[in-house]
């Protein structure tokens, strides 16, 4: 059993200043092992929407819930998106004596269901699978060449992972998105998903996958919004800045699950990933990734010029800048693009991060930042 203890502090605390919390992320990614932390599964306060006894505990939802005292755990909400201005008028209560831990496995029509009905009420705290700080550092290869979802992560031999990777997309595809009201077929959506693998690490152009699917560009627009709401690719947005050079407009594209990204990509092996032509581009997102599951940020982006500068993510905290850099090198440099970047951008410091086990400066306000640093409690920019 891995203890998930940053996680578990984290929802404890936004359960002590919030009516509301919802505990969004992927399916199969911990969230109800988590909540199970809080709150046993056997108590009256226990609402899992895919057992048929909590469906009908919830027929008159308002009579089922309003005499609950204590925490309460609605597990698999977005299969029941009525109940959300019940939970708001329930959360107004003078003097509530209730806290709802509300789980989710879809992003976007649930952060709109809730902004809308629970605003101002609810704190949001978005997980994933397994992060590089929950793990020992003899780990680090398999995390990556695996994945983080539990399952995946701790199957007995890598046969087993990846027939359980290979479940879940079916499941996810045939099964949960159309329950969520998803009406496009399975197998135009596991086309579509593969041909987001190749585009891993590169900006998003709509036209070329239209082209090769024989699909409208809006159809492709649409898809990509569908599995960014069900969390399986992250659309990681440019950051403009007030200069005269032509940036790049169009989101990086990243499939969140370097796990899933193998799997679509007919990795298999360690030694198959580390002589695949992908190999730079799947590290790169497996860095992107933890770096946004452990340090602290208000919004991430990424930048680039048409003239060749670029930097892999851009973090905001306040007002202050950082950036951060993917090198799969034993011996990571200061580049034009890294000077760039700190010039034009203003950042207040750069982490190189590279698989190597020493950290040091590379100029002023630059430092080459080991993966295992990501594993200490402590932000990549700290002297």
């Amino acid at each position: 059993m891995i203890k998930r203890t940053t996680l578990l502090k984290t929802l404890r605390g936004a359960l002590d200043r919030s009516r509301v919390v919802v505990l969004a992320g992927p399916r199969q990614c911990g969230k109800t092992t988590l909540a199970r932390e809080l709150l046993s599964e056997d108590s009256v306060n226990y609402f899992d929407l895919e057992d048929p006894a909590s469906l009908a505990r919830l027929d008159e939802p308002m009579t089922a819930l309003a005499p609950l005292q204590g925490l309460v755990v609605i597990d698999e909400v977005q299969r029941r998106p009525d109940l959300f201005p019940v939970l708001r008028v329930l959360t107004d209560r003078r003097n509530s004596a209730s806290r709802f831990l509300i789980l989710g496995s879809a992003s976007g029509d649930l952060l709109r269901q809730t902004s809308e009905s629970l605003a101002g009420r609810m704190e949001r705290v978005t997980i994933g699978g397994f992060s590089r700080q929950e793990l020992t550092a003899e780990a680090e290869q398999r995390l990556w060449l695996r994945g983080g979802f539990p399952l995946a992560y701790l199957a007995k031999s890598e046969t087993d992972s990846l027939a359980w990777r290979k479940n879940f997309m079916q499941t996810l595809l045939e099964r949960d998105l159309p329950q969520w009201g998803v009406r496009v077929p399975a197998v135009a959506l596991q086309r579509f998903w593969t041909m987001l693998a190749h585009y891993h690490g590169q900006t998003w152009n709509s036209a070329e996958p239209a082209r090769a699917l024989g699909v409208s560009e809006s159809t492709t627009r649409r898809h990509l919004d569908l599995l960014t709401d069900a969390f399986m690719i992250r659309q990681l947005q440019p950051y403009h800045a007030n200069l005269r050079k032509r940036q790049v407009k169009a989101p990086k594209i990243y499939v969140r699950d370097s796990g899933l990204l193998h799997q679509l990509l007919g990795i298999d092996s360690l030694k198959a990933l580390l002589t695949h032509p992908k190999v730079g581009a799947s590290w790169e997102g497996f860095v992107i990734e933890q770096v946004l599951l452990t340090e602290p940020h208000d919004e991430a982006f990424f930048w680039a010029t048409h003239q060749g500068a670029e930097i892999d993510l851009v973090l905001r905290r306040g007002n202050a800048l950082f950036g951060v850099e993917c090198k799969r090198t034993d011996t990571p440099r200061l580049t034009s693009s890294i000077r760039i970047a700190l010039d034009d951008l203003g950042l207040s410091r750069v982490a190189v991060i590279y698989p190597g086990t020493k950290c040091f400066p590379l100029a002023a306000g630059v430092e080459a930042v080991s993966m295992q640093r990501i594993a200490q409690e402590k932000s990549l920019f700290e002297e």
